[in-house]
């Protein structure tokens, strides 16, 4: 499937959680993007679009919690002020907050996309909602960054954004977070923390990234201009606008409340013991 035909909509349902961080919890995004995922992948809806910002917290990957001294590290980051949670999609810990726009794309037909395919409609689309500002969006993995992979985000050798897959039923959902606002640096010195409590002198046989805050930047540092996540949301509506024939808002459908509802539970259940700890 070329780009062109995955980023061009028919009609695109944008639904718009980036102001909603006092009640939407991470643990309820993950949630969501699944019920979004059966949703549109059995055709109930069309291809969906959804901002999300959080209060920080740290997200960790499936493997960082096989980490030999996660509590203390867990212990460390509640003591500064971050929820903490496991995710169900692929990779390792990301920081977020007020700064960080979290953006999801869910695609129906998800046999049909390629790994891949999802991968390049995201990084096609973001470097069209940032064209104007004729900077180089390169994408590779930056060594030193936290969550690395081979899609990461970055402008002179500076990581500003991460993306994961995820696919659910017959449904995928390909979801970014943008670093825009704030100190990309201070939010990877958090993470390295994070690491360096969590594993001590162990040397387990998983490879967890070796940090360095200097490989990480926000957007308004790389533009050096000042720049805000609502700026970012509105960009990227404009894009999803032009990009479609018809753009419309709305939220979740009963039938897809019911399934935010079983995914809430699956996710809980995986974070059972971390949210314990902060009483959710």
């Amino acid at each position: 499937m070329s780009m062109d035909q995955l980023l061009s909509f028919d009609q695109i349902r944008v639904i718009d959680h980036s102001e909603w961080s006092n009640q939407v919890q991470p643990v309820d995004s993950f949630a969501i993007d699944d019920a979004l995922c059966i949703s549109v992948g059995e055709h109930l809806s069309p291809p969906a679009a959804r901002l999300w910002v959080h209060d920080p917290a740290v997200i960790l990957g499936i493997p960082d919690s096989r980490l030999p001294y996660l509590d203390e590290a867990v212990s460390f980051l509640e003591k500064n002020g971050f929820q903490v949670i496991i995710r169900n999609s692929g990779g390792l810990a990301v920081l977020l907050d007020q700064g960080v726009l979290n953006l999801s794309l869910i695609f129906p037909d998800a046999r049909q996309l390629g790994i891949h395919d999802g991968y390049e409609a995201m990084v096609t689309f973001i470097r069209r909602v940032f064209a104007e500002e004729g900077k180089a969006i390169e994408v590779y993995e930056v060594k030193g960054s936290y969550c690395p992979g081979a899609y990461d985000l970055s402008m002179k050798g500076k990581k500003f954004a991460g993306i994961s897959q995820r696919k659910v039923k017959n449904g995928t959902a390909v979801q970014i977070y943008l670093a825009v606002e704030g100190s990309g640096q201070k939010r990877s010195e958090w993470i390295r923390q994070f690491y360096q409590i969590a594993l001590k002198d162990a040397s387990p046989s998983f490879h967890y990234p070796e940090i360095h805050p200097e490989t990480m930047a926000s957007l308004e540092e790389l533009l050096q201009k000042k720049m805000s996540v609502k700026e970012v949301r509105n960009r990227i509506v404009d894009e999803l606008r032009a990009l479609s024939n018809h753009l419309f808002y709305n939220l979740l459908s009963n039938k897809e409340h019911s399934w935010y509802i079983e995914r809430l539970k699956q996710m809980k259940k995986r974070n059972e013991r971390l949210l314990e700890r902060e009483g959710f």
